[in-house]
C-alpha cells in the first residue's frame, strides 16, 4: 500500500492504478475542483501525503500546476505521454499497470530552495531546446528521469525544481544517444 494519496483526474484512472498498486485515490473530476474535493485533498495532504498523478495533456499539466501551487509540498509522477496513449485517448486509464508502477518508482518532490543546476544552455547544447527534434528528445528524456514531457521552459524548471542531478542528466543523455535518438547533436 503506498503511504500517500494519489490525486488524479477521473474513475477511470482510478482503476487503472488499482490493476497497478494499492494505494488510495482522490479525484479531481477535471479542472473542476469543487471545494469539497479540495478539502478532501488537504486533509490528504496534511495527514499522509500527496502524489499528484495526473494525465500528460495540456488538461492534466494545468491541473498539476495548480495543486502543485496549492500544496508546494506534493510529490509528483509523470506517465510518459507514449506510454498513457490508446484509443486516440491519452491519460492514465490509458496506461498500463507496468507504466503507472514505472512512474510512481519515479516520484518527484519539488524543492523548497532549488538550485540551479542546468540552464538554457544546458537545453540548447543537448538538442533538448532550439531544434525541430527538440520536443520528442525532451519527451524521452523526461520520461527517462522521471520528469514528464514539458517545454522548454517549463522542462528547464523541473530539472532543477525536482533535484534531477548532472550525472542524471548525462547518464540520460548517453542513453538517448545509445538509442540512436541523439543523432542529430
Amino acid at each position: 500500500m503506498i503511504k500517500e494519496v494519489l490525486v488524479v483526474e477521473g474513475k477511470m484512472d482510478v482503476a487503472a492504478i488499482h490493476k497497478a498498486v494499492e494505494a488510495d485515490c482522490i479525484i479531481t473530476g477535471g479542472f473542476s475542483l469543487q471545494e469539497w474535493t479540495l478539502a478532501n485533498i488537504d486533509q490528504a495532504y496534511k495527514k499522509r501525503g500527496i502524489i499528484i498523478l495526473t494525465d500528460p495533456d495540456s488538461a492534466g499539466e494545468r491541473i498539476r500546476k495548480f495543486l502543485a501551487k496549492r500544496f508546494p509540498e506534493a510529490k509528483h509522477a509523470f506517465v510518459p505521454r507514449d506510454e498513457a496513449t490508446a484509443n486516440d485517448d491519452i491519460g492514465v486509464e490509458q496506461a498500463s499497470p507496468a507504466s503507472i508502477r514505472k512512474a510512481l518508482a519515479k516520484v518527484r518532490t519539488p524543492d523548497w530552495n532549488p538550485v540551479p543546476v542546468f540552464s538554457s544552455t544546458d537545453l540548447i547544447t543537448a538538442g533538448l531546446s532550439g531544434t525541430a527534434e527538440a520536443s520528442g528528445r525532451r519527451a524521452w528524456l523526461g520520461a527517462v528521469l522521471g520528469i514528464g514531457c514539458a517545454n522548454a521552459k517549463t522542462f528547464l524548471l523541473r530539472l532543477n525544481h525536482y533535484g534531477v542531478t548532472r550525472q542524471e542528466f548525462e547518464d540520460a543523455l548517453q542513453l538517448l544517444h545509445a538509442t540512436g535518438r541523439g543523432e542529430s547533436l
